[in-house]
């Protein structure tokens, strides 16, 4: 008999963000980083990466079309089974792209689209870890001193670092796992801050892998500055490694 983790990883991207905090008329996805936007980074890592068999990327509505000529065509993305209409907040979005996964697929990694650093090993570990059983995040130990504030920024308390992590994406799961996860999410009308604290509030394990400083979020002018000074030095070292 065939293990419900042996069927096909499918990823869902969310990319629907409006992008606020740029300021500005283009949403973050589509910024250019190198010359692409954004979202064509992160779907090209995608396409390369050989453990995920198809992608679902969940857009806003009225830039799917701009998705598909833009982006998909012109950079070959041949993985995109479809882009959809996302909502009001990134749930609501990865939800929909979860409803729009086969049922055939036994894994499902979900990834920001405004992620574009994140590399080939990020993906595979936590999508190996998925295929044991084991829901997987990515993620860094936390540096600073991290403090628990109040009302009128009175500390609280020091929280103890050595247990703090910064989660980040790619987030892998069997398929089911995580669709009970959203299911009940919805039915109870409870939001969270990723994939993952839906699955540990049905209390089911989730592990942290090794991420990377370079996995940033792009979601200020800012981060743009830093994507773009880390983009720069990966093509330089690729220059200089012939790789």
């Amino acid at each position: 008999m065939t293990s419900s983790t042996e069927g096909e990883c499918i990823a869902v991207v969310p990319a629907a963000g409006t992008g606020t905090r740029m300021g500005g008329s283009t949403k973050k996805q589509f910024l250019r980083l190198g010359g692409k936007p954004i979202l064509a980074h992160t779907l090209i890592t995608l396409e390369t990466c050989p453990e995920v068999n198809g992608v679902i990327l969940v857009a806003p509505e009225e830039e799917r079309a701009f998705c598909l000529e833009q982006i998909v065509q012109p950079f070959g993305l041949r993985k995109i089974m479809s882009v959809i209409a996302g909502g009001r907040e990134r749930q609501d979005s990865v939800y929909a792209g979860l409803l729009a996964v086969p049922a055939s697929a036994a894994i499902v990694v979900v990834h920001d689209g405004v992620r574009p650093f994140a590399d080939a090993s990020m993906f595979r570990r936590s999508i190996e870890a998925a295929r044991r059983g084991v829901s997987a995040v990515v993620g860094i130990p936390v540096r600073d001193t991290i403090k628990s504030v109040g009302p009128e920024h009175k500390v609280r308390k020091t929280l103890e670092r050595e247990m703090l992590w910064a989660v980040q994406t790619p987030q892998a799961f069997t398929c089911p796992l995580l669709r009970d996860a959203y299911d009940r999410a919805f039915r109870e009308g409870f939001y969270g801050t990723d994939d993952a604290s839906l699955v540990e509030r049905i209390d089911l394990p989730v592990k942290v892998l090794m991420g990377s400083e370079a996995n940033i979020k792009i979601t200020s002018p800012g981060d743009l500055l830093l994507g773009e000074a880390i983009l720069k030095e990966r093509e330089e070292n690729a220059r200089r490694t012939g790789i």
